[in-house]
């Protein structure tokens, strides 16, 4: 059977910076109000958000979500967390919808996503965000698994990460071992904390660039293996599992260096 709001655990550490705004509405859907009208209603979005039925037939839904300002919505777990995405980082999910609909004004709608849509795709669905101290970033990029979860273990207490990809939310309901994130690295400038996102959301939406996105700077974490975020990880042994924590392949180039962008907070 298919997982549902009801299945949703709030008190796990990914879940946690959600809580506040999450829980409540998902406590309204489940008492049996209509998913779009609550998300819509909870009014801390940019958007509305509106029955799929509302997509016209043919329509890109980016396209839709960019003439529009309404989010076609499905009842089930996977809208719900990109609408509560919509919440928290209002002027990021702005920026992927603007990058998307300009990659389809100057190529239409074609059978294969290009590089800059594929990667949009990829951040929106499925990304998370990363602030941590240059030797334990050095350590994920080169998947030196070992080093990074024992060596620079308490190097994890000085790091913040965030979900951000509301497929990759959805599929934490019921978590395992192998849920990888593609991770975005945040500047130790930006501050935030789980109860105000503004200057992270306010610098993400300047520094998610078509030209950047299109190089895919994205570095893999199986998210689970986070120091305080599954118990079985607290064995030395949880990483050995090499389906999972894979050593790193052949690149053409090297990742993108971190950016140095200016940004507003106001």
């Amino acid at each position: 059977m298919a997982l549902g709001l009801i299945d949703i655990h709030w008190p796990v550490p990914w879940l946690t910076p959600w809580r506040a705004v999450g829980e409540p509405l998902a406590d309204a859907i489940c008492a049996g109000q209509p998913q779009p009208e609550v998300l819509t209603r909870a009014a801390l979005a940019p958007v509305r958000f509106v029955p799929q039925a509302d997509l016209p037939p043919g329509m890109a839904y980016e396209q839709f979500i960019y003439q529009q300002r309404a989010v076609p919505t499905r009842d089930g777990l996977h809208d719900f967390f990109n609408a509560l995405c919509w919440m928290r980082f209002p002027q990021a999910k702005l920026r992927l919808n603007q990058l998307q609909a300009a990659e389809i004004a100057a190529a239409g709608v074609q059978a294969v996503r290009g590089p800059v849509r594929d990667a949009i795709t990829v951040f929106d669905e499925n990304a998370a965000l990363l602030q941590a101290p240059d030797a334990l970033w050095d350590a994920l990029a080169a998947r030196q698994w070992q080093r990074l979860f024992g060596e620079l273990r308490p190097l994890w207490a000085k790091a913040q990460l965030l979900l951000f990809g509301h497929a990759l939310t959805e599929k934490l309901v019921q978590p395992y071992k192998s849920i990888t994130a593609h991770v975005w690295r945040v500047p130790p400038a930006v501050q935030w904390s789980d109860n105000d996102v503004t200057a992270l959301d306010n610098w993400l939406a300047v520094d998610l660039t078509a030209p950047k996105l299109a190089a895919k700077p994205f570095v893999p974490l199986p998210v689970l293996g986070v120091p305080g975020w599954w118990a079985a990880n607290e064995e030395a042994a949880f990483y050995d599992d090499a389906q999972v924590f894979r050593p790193e392949r052949q690149r053409r180039s090297p990742p993108i260096a971190l950016a140095t962008v200016a940004y507003s907070a106001a």
